[in-house]
């Protein structure tokens, strides 16, 4: 869709405002303004079309800023030059001026302007044509959309302006500064919305892709557990700036998650396979569907995800988002628990049927595709070291969970690749180990150690239906009660367990900032993964030019372009 059609306001329309030809063209084939206006359920389908609308270089799920970012995933593809992605899984080439960060915030503003641009249309002409009652639903549904995409603005830019629909009306986009709210101030504002659409939505919606009243309570619940730890710079996060009042309110919204429909699905490889989506473990998710479900050329595919199949299984596998070796390390147990303090003093890695005294996490089998093994549980595709695209520069390991089964084929093949996978936004085992993070900050270890459990149990019950050739090779076990005796002990068990249950889900690097844990992981991290080998192959050599830097790279840098359509309106974020 062109900018003319569509008039974000991202401040990306001054670049047009000496093309007074183009401007002064009346677009054809396009939806009048003002009729639109007059169809306000066509413009709140407008919103909501704009969530799977998004491309490799500006990924609504985030997955190179969770991922590539932390110490779970390489880059892959071709080499260090294939995207701009390099720059941030280094941090020190990382600048303003990488266009993929452009893209990602003007794709994420155009979704705001939808969503304010159908609440003025609801507001307007909602009553006449819908009725006074599904108007307010429907105000309350963008609402939460319109929260959805400044979470993500939030997450990855931290100074964002704030534009709603009275902006919109008052047509003063060009004016709102981006620092004119605190950090406390913005989280305020999202959840504000969060809150009006949570007061108002129904618990079930009759069309299962709308989302509901549980949705709005889990996202409440991630934005005051995020907003609870600090300002997300290290100097004023993690342990010493807990606000217990948020992480009570992280508990009071989920207590309604907990007392819902959802539920955790019952194996943990099942929550990615496309034939369970709209599953009890889905809360929220951005809806994909393959063109033979919906009788249209390609489907609506998932495009965030197309570099992310494997080399040589897929037709168009380009081998991103490869699993780190420490991350693979992490999955190491001992007596069924994890090596917390040794589990990356030496690299291992399973092998098919030799089997050692090294145990494993069966989720590893889930999340992270291994050369010997079978490709997503498909014996018919089993992966060998040559399905790794660039081995001497990101190693053999393949991400699994964002694909699906290779039998069951993808959406669309060339020259690009998607797939049919819907993309989580919050599932319920996320959200209840939300909980157990705000229950382990105000001392009430009984009631946490019980989620973590049964996340646990649900691994050691997850074998048999998927990963039966390697039974041999895991181990879990359930913690005692004396792992959750202290805060530190009982945090640590947290943060382990959210590592491996949400792996490869675009969290870690979000995780590590709110703990106030970014420059001791990485720049660790780093001295440790330049050193990969596997079976004699060195790998990720490059990360000795990477350092993650304290005060700067917390957020991601305000985009170059977005600095200077009207100089002075923006400031950058520290350090940039």
């Amino acid at each position: 869709m062109k900018v003319a059609q569509v008039l974000p306001f991202a401040l990306s329309l001054l670049t047009l405002t000496g093309c007074n030809d183009y401007l002064d063209y009346k677009p054809t084939a396009v939806v009048d303004e003002d009729q639109a206006f007059k169809n306000p359920d066509q413009m709140v389908t407008s919103a909501y079309a704009l969530m799977g609308d998004d491309w490799y270089t500006y990924p609504f799920n985030l997955w190179p800023y969770g991922d590539l970012a932390s110490d779970d995933a390489l880059k892959g593809g071709s080499g260090t030059t294939d995207t701009d992605y390099h720059q941030v899984e280094v941090f020190t080439s990382l600048v303003p001026t990488l266009g993929h960060l452009d893209e990602l915030w003007y794709h994420l503003y155009i979704g705001v302007s939808r969503c304010n641009r159908a609440i003025v249309a609801l507001q307007d002409n909602g009553e006449a044509k819908l009725g006074a009652e599904l108007t307010k639903q429907r105000i309350a549904e963008v609402k939460f959309l319109r929260a959805h995409f400044y979470f993500k603005l939030k997450m990855m830019f931290n100074k964002i302006p704030w534009i709603d629909e009275e902006v919109y009306r008052n047509d003063s986009q060009e004016q709102i500064k981006n620092d004119v709210l605190s950090s406390e101030e913005i989280w305020d504002k999202i959840i504000t919305d969060f809150k009006e659409a949570y007061d108002v939505l129904p618990s079930e919606q009759s069309q299962g892709g709308r989302t509901n009243k549980i949705a709005a309570a889990a996202y409440l619940a991630k934005c005051y557990l995020e907003k609870g730890w600090g300002d997300g710079y290290e100097k004023s996060s993690g342990d010493n700036y807990v606000n217990e009042e948020d992480m009570k309110k992280v508990v009071e919204y989920t207590d309604v998650v907990k007392n819902s429909r959802y539920g955790y699905l019952e194996d943990y490889g099942d929550i990615f396979l496309p034939e369970y989506k709209n599953s009890k473990e889905s809360i929220f998710a951005v809806q994909h569907s393959d063109y033979e479900d919906d009788n249209t050329a390609y489907g609506r595919a998932n495009w965030s995800n197309m570099l992310n199949g494997t080399w040589g299984i897929w037709s168009c596998g380009w081998d991103f988002h490869k699993p780190s070796q420490n991350f693979v390390n992490a999955f190491k147990t001992r007596d069924g628990l994890p090596q917390f303090d040794d589990y990356a003093k030496e690299n291992a890695h399973p092998v098919n049927g030799v089997p050692t005294s090294q145990k494993w996490d069966p989720r590893l089998f889930h999340t992270v595709g291994m050369p010997t093994f079978p490709y997503k549980y498909e014996e018919a595709y089993t992966l060998t070291t040559a399905n790794s695209r660039t081995p001497n520069t990101y190693g053999y390991y393949t991400s699994l969970k964002e694909v699906p089964q290779r039998s069951k084929g993808e959406t669309y093949n060339s020259p690009w690749q998607a797939f049919a996978m819907n993309d989580y936004v919050i599932r319920y085992t996320q959200s209840m180990l939300d909980r157990a993070e705000a229950l382990i900050e105000l001392g009430q270890f009984a009631e946490a150690r019980e989620i973590i459990n049964d996340i646990r149990n649900r691994a050691k019950n997850s074998v048999a239906k998927h990963i039966s050739y390697a039974a041999n090779q895991c181990e879990i076990a359930l913690y005692p009660e004396s792992y959750f005796q202290t805060k530190e002990s009982a945090r640590k068990c947290l943060r382990w367990e959210r590592r491996l249950e949400m792996g490869m889900e675009h969290e870690r690097f979000f995780d590590l900032r709110r703990w106030g844990l970014l420059s001791s992981t990485l720049n660790n991290y780093f001295k440790l993964e330049q050193n990969d080998e596997y079976d004699g192959q060195k790998y990720a050599q490059y990360l000795k030019d990477a350092h993650f830097t304290t005060d700067k790279n917390e957020y991601f840098p305000i985009p170059y372009p977005q600095l200077y359509y009207i100089p002075g309106l923006y400031t950058q974020n520290k350090g940039y």
